[in-house]
This record gives C-alpha cells, sequence and structure tokens, in this order.
C-alpha cells in the first residue's frame, strides 16, 4: 500500500491542514465509524466500485456514492464500507475552510455527504479524469492544487468576517474544554445570535457543538498517548464534570461505549473498523 500526505502552501494553508492520497489498500475489516472532527473532506475515487454510506439505525439500508464526493460537518459518528484495493485521494479542511470552494454555506452541508458532480457539475468530472491520468502522487496533489485554487472565493463574507470567525475558531480548537462561548463574543463585540449564525454559516456547526467535538477529539487524543486509561482521570482533565454526561458524549461521537472503543484501539483514532455484526 501506498499512503502520503502534502502540506500546501499559502493561499490554500488558510483553509485546507493536508492532501492525501492511498493506493491499493486492503483493510482487514468490511465496514468502519468514522467519528466526527468538526471539518469537511473532499474525497476522489479512483476506483469505479461504488462505495456506501450505511444508516446508523438500520444497517440494511446505504446510500451509494460514486467517484467523488464532499463530507460535510458531522455532528455523530457515520458508517462507511471499507473496501478491498482501495485507491483515493483527498482534502482534509480547516475547520470553517472548505467553505471558500463553494457556492452555499457550510451549514447547507451539516451531516450531508454530497457528490460532488452536485456541488461542481461537469468541472469534478474534469477534475476525476485529470487526478486519474497524473502519474504518482506528487502530481496528483498537484492536479488537485490546481483545481482549488482556480474555486478559492470570498463571496461569502468579507476578509473581515472571516478572520473574526477563523480567530474564534483558534481560541476553541486550543481551549474547547474550559473557553466559554460568551468570553469570545464579549472580545469580538459583536451580537451573541450574530455570532453564532456566522460561525454555523462558515464552520456547518454551532460553536457550543463544535466545542463538544473538539472536547472528544482531545479524549482521543489522550486515550491513544496512553498505555492504561483511567476514565475519570481522562474525562476530568478533558473538562467533563460528570461522568454520565462524557460517556454520553463519547457514545453520540463514537457509537461506541468508552470501554469498546479502548479494547479495539484503532491505529487511527477516527476510524475505528467494525464488524458488521456488532
Amino acid at each position: 500500500m501506498i499512503f502520503c500526505r502534502h502540506i500546501p502552501d499559502e493561499p490554500l494553508a488558510q483553509h485546507v491542514d493536508w492532501f492525501w492520497f492511498f493506493e491499493d489498500l486492503y483493510p482487514p475489516h468490511r465496514r468502519e465509524h468514522v467519528l466526527p472532527d468538526g471539518t469537511f473532506e473532499l474525497i476522489i475515487d479512483l476506483r469505479e466500485e461504488p462505495r456506501r454510506l450505511f444508516d446508523r439505525e438500520n444497517r440494511q439500508r446505504d446510500q451509494v456514492f460514486r467517484r467523488g464526493w464532499m463530507s460535510g460537518a458531522h455532528s455523530q459518528y457515520i458508517v462507511i464500507d471499507a473496501l478491498p484495493g482501495s485507491s483515493m485521494i483527498g482534502v482534509h479542511f480547516k475547520p470553517g475552510g472548505a467553505v471558500a470552494f463553494l457556492d452555499a454555506p457550510a451549514d447547507a452541508f451539516r451531516d450531508q455527504v454530497v457528490e460532488l458532480e452536485a456541488i461542481w457539475g461537469s468541472a469534478a468530472s474534469g477534475l476525476r479524469e485529470r487526478l486519474l491520468a497524473a502519474r504518482g502522487a506528487q502530481m496528483k496533489f498537484w492536479v488537485m492544487e490546481q483545481f482549488l485554487l482556480s474555486r478559492l472565493t470570498e463571496r461569502l463574507s468579507a476578509p473581515a468576517q472571516q478572520r473574526r470567525i477563523f480567530w474564534a475558531r483558534d481560541l476553541f480548537l486550543r481551549n474547547a474544554d474550559t473557553l466559554r462561548i460568551g468570553a469570545v463574543v464579549d472580545q469580538l463585540g459583536i451580537s451573541h445570535k450574530h455570532f453564532i449564525d456566522q460561525f454555523r454559516r462558515h464552520v456547518g456547526l454551532t460553536p457550543k457543538l463544535f466545542c463538544r467535538i473538539q472536547r472528544f477529539q482531545q479524549v482521543l487524543v489522550q486515550v491513544a498517548a496512553r498505555r492504561t486509561v483511567e476514565w475519570a482521570d481522562v474525562a476530568y482533565s478533558c473538562g467533563y464534570f460528570d461522568q454520565a454526561h462524557f460517556v454520553h458524549d463519547f457514545q453520540r461521537f463514537s457509537g461506541l461505549n468508552p470501554s469498546t472503543y479502548v479494547h479495539d484501539r484503532p491505529e487511527y483514532p477516527n476510524f475505528v473498523p467494525i464488524n458488521p455484526a456488532r
């Protein structure tokens, strides 16, 4: 298997954390939970076999996706298939970063996975054709960069407004366990309602939900770093003052109870292999 990442330069670096590419992946499982992290993901499938997104409540129901899609900011985990021989390239956006490439606010994509042709029309097909023709990971990354640069706009809002939202976002990313949203609003000097509306339009989630997800992500970081996990200690250090609240959030965002998650110890914390019988 080949796996590569690429971090773009400015101006894309304002919006994108990294590009990724893998080829000839043969996972030992058939499905996996993808856990929310407050971001958008652009994915181009370099194989022809359709991919499936399963209903959380009824795994016999699914949606089928082909060629390429955009996964918006999710408020819960999603369940996807894991096919042998997979090859894909994608873009992991920073929270709030994807909206500069879209013709709609981010909250229009909340809890949605949308095929790229429905977003960009024939331009999505052209992008995939160029990616298929490009030789090697670095050339594919270059093709993706050029496409995003051609789509980069500031149509959603004035630069000053975007800077305010990104400033608040960065504060939340660093201090999701302790920062009060009211304190951020006071520093920005705007109304609470206006801030929530603008944050949702840029990021796709309300500030409160975004912070809950970032706090959950801090839990995953701590679990990955510890050989032995004391859940009460992890919960307290990540800002949970009630064990029931901690367990509720963990199950909502992962679809698993904490002990099952730590028993499985997934290689990639946000991608949890699932036995279909579970």
